[in-house]
C-alpha cells in the first residue's frame, strides 16, 4: 500500500494520442463508459494506466515539466485526502467512482505538482 499503482496520460484531445502511443509502445486502450468523464483503460506489458482529458492548462515549456501523473495506491481513501490537505495540499479534481473499480482523486502538492490517491473498491459507484 502506499505505492505507485497506476499512471494516467492527460491530454487536450485524449482520442488523438491514442495512435501515438499504440504505435510507440503497442499500449491498448479500452473506453470505459461507465467513468463520469471521457476516460480509456491503458493496458501494457506492466503497470496499468488511463488516458483522459486535461483538467487544466498546460504551463508554458519555460514553466518546467509537463508529464505523466502518478496515482498513489491508499487504504483509505478519504483518510488521506484529509492528511493532504491538512499538510498544505489542494484538491485538484474531486474524488469520483470508477464504477466497480476504485475511488479516485486528484490534488495538488505545496509546490502545485499534480498527483492523485485511489482506493480500490468493487462496490465504488
Amino acid at each position: 500500500m502506499n505505492t505507485i499503482g497506476y499512471f494516467e496520460i492527460q491530454a487536450a484531445q485524449p482520442e488523438k494520442m491514442i495512435p501515438f502511443y499504440e504505435a510507440v509502445f503497442g499500449w491498448k486502450f479500452i473506453r470505459l463508459p461507465q467513468v463520469p468523464i471521457p476516460y480509456y483503460r491503458i493496458e501494457t506489458n506492466g503497470i496499468s494506466g488511463g488516458l483522459l482529458q486535461r483538467p487544466a492548462q498546460v504551463p508554458p515549456p519555460e514553466y518546467g515539466t509537463n508529464a505523466f501523473t502518478c496515482s498513489v495506491q491508499v487504504a483509505d481513501y478519504d483518510q488521506t485526502a484529509a492528511s493532504i490537505l491538512s499538510q498544505g495540499g489542494r484538491v485538484a479534481m474531486a474524488k469520483f467512482a470508477v464504477p466497480n473499480t476504485c475511488w479516485q482523486g486528484y490534488f495538488t502538492d505545496p509546490d502545485n505538482n499534480v498527483f492523485g490517491i485511489f482506493q480500490v473498491d468493487e462496490l465504488a459507484n
